[in-house]
């Protein structure tokens, strides 16, 4: 599902998928669909303020971002659908913004900014997955990004590659060898 919707909408190996998301499912499924087309995942909590969102992404150039129109602290929610438009205004790589109505289930896509915007489900439902390939790239292709702290200036982006994370993994649950279904590795 959103491995195709990235493909049809025209997302290339080595282009920047970037999230302004909680841990949530989609995360997941946007960083996996990212990584099996050959884009680059990298993801801000929704807790990030505007300024350090957009010092981490204006440095990685996405061409899509997935975004939540607000986030839970308790039982408090917070809206994050003024501090959404202000990120895809500072970020003119991006051609795409993909909204997961995690607040409001009935709160669409909003923008009259030059960036198609698209909903979860009609990106996901758009593009039914018949069966699930994944682009085949080198070990030190770029799987995801992270960032320092930035307390020393800007944030550092740290280049995550396909083959280090794989090796990673691998190293891991060698060492674990006790892990069990029941058990969560993450």
């Amino acid at each position: 599902g959103f491995a195709q919707g990235l493909v049809e909408a025209g997302i290339a190996p080595g282009d920047r998928v970037a999230g302004y998301v909680p841990n949530v499912p989609e995360a997941v499924i946007a960083a996996l669909g990212s990584a099996a087309i050959g884009a680059v995942w990298s993801s801000c909590a929704p807790e990030f303020g505007v300024r350090s969102v957009i010092d981490r992404f204006s440095q990685i150039e996405p061409a899509v971002l997935v975004v939540v129109d607000g986030y839970r602290y308790g039982t408090k929610q917070i809206d994050r659908r003024q501090h959404v438009a202000d990120i895809v205004a500072a970020l003119p790589t991006l051609r795409h913004v993909v909204h997961i109505p995690y607040l409001d289930r009935n709160v669409g896509p909003r923008g009259s900014d030059g960036v198609e915007h698209h909903t979860w489900d009609a990106l996901l439902l758009g593009a039914p997955a018949e069966h699930l390939t994944f682009v085949p790239v080198a070990p030190d292709h770029p799987l995801y990004v992270l960032y320092s702290s930035g307390t020393t200036g800007l944030p550092k982006a740290i280049v995550h590659g396909h083959g280090g994370v794989v090796a990673e993994h691998l190293k891991v649950l060698t060492f674990h060898q006790d892990l069990t279904p029941a058990d969560r590795f993450f």
